[in-house]
């Protein structure tokens, strides 16, 4: 069984195939277009009602998942180079239409504010797999770099203790319980009975730490998530973020 993306780069063939996803429409009850996640781009597959039933032909709706079998030929239509002459159609999932009008899966613009609150199924739109997949490709050309330019990526501490040179407000982690801490003499927080037996807090940067590993490995770098507890809510601030800092 071959991905939507390695179809969709094919040429047209008699041979036949299988397409496993998720139904993006089903328009007059003719062309389904159909996603699996390896593309941002659906395979248009197209039946002929007459030779299906009419209670599966019900079934394939918005957001079911699917399994399509047929020959891949040149599409008639435009946008889409080649498209699947379906002869068999199985339900694999079906999906409630009633239900899919209240998620972020029904075909119409979404506000983010509204993808982010519906966090299981937001990678499923255009717009965050759009973000995912270009996350994905700078973090591998990040690695790509630093590794053909002879550095060593060190893996530095979330939960530190240091505040790195006071790179930001800290979000500080503990097991204690807030409404009673347990007291020292002179009524603060005692943090020797915490898990750690001292403050700790969520890294506001790995800079100290890659330091240390620059010293005994020549080039190093670190990537990864930093936090800071700025109450800022602007498109310059963010509560946690990845951080690329290379030491020398």
């Amino acid at each position: 069984m071959k991905t939507i993306t390695t179809i969709l780069q094919s040429d047209p063939s008699m041979i036949e195939m299988t397409v496993k996803g998720w139904v993006r429409s089903f328009r007059n009850d003719r062309f389904i277009a159909i996603n699996d996640g390896s593309t941002i781009h659906n395979l248009q597959a197209v039946i002929e009602p007459e030779s299906f039933d009419r209670e599966l032909l019900d079934q394939i709706t918005v957001a079911s998942a699917v399994a399509v079998t047929g020959i891949l030929v040149e599409s008639e239509g435009s946008g889409q180079r080649v498209e699947l002459q379906a002869t068999k159609v199985e339900v694999l999932a079906g999906a409630d239409p009633e239900e899919v009008k209240k998620t972020i899966l029904s075909p119409k613009r979404h506000k983010l504010e509204t993808l982010r609150e519906q966090a299981h199924l937001r990678v499923r739109t255009n717009t965050f797999g759009a973000v995912m997949r270009v996350r994905a490709a700078l973090s591998f050309a990040v690695h790509k770099y630093f590794n053909e330019n002879g550095f060593y990526q060190a893996h530095t501490p979330i939960i530190t203790g240091s505040d790195a040179e006071g790179a930001g407000e800290m979000f500080r982690i503990s097991t204690l319980d807030p409404k009673n801490p347990p007291l020292d003499e002179d009524g603060n927080i005692n943090y020797k009975e915490d898990f750690f037996e001292k403050e700790s807090n969520l890294t506001v940067s790995g800079q100290l730490e890659a330091e240390t590993y620059a010293m005994g490995l020549g080039q190093v770098y670190t990537f990864g998530p930093t936090f800071r507890a700025e109450n800022s809510n602007t498109s310059r601030h963010l509560a946690e973020f990845w951080m690329i800092e290379p030491e020398v």
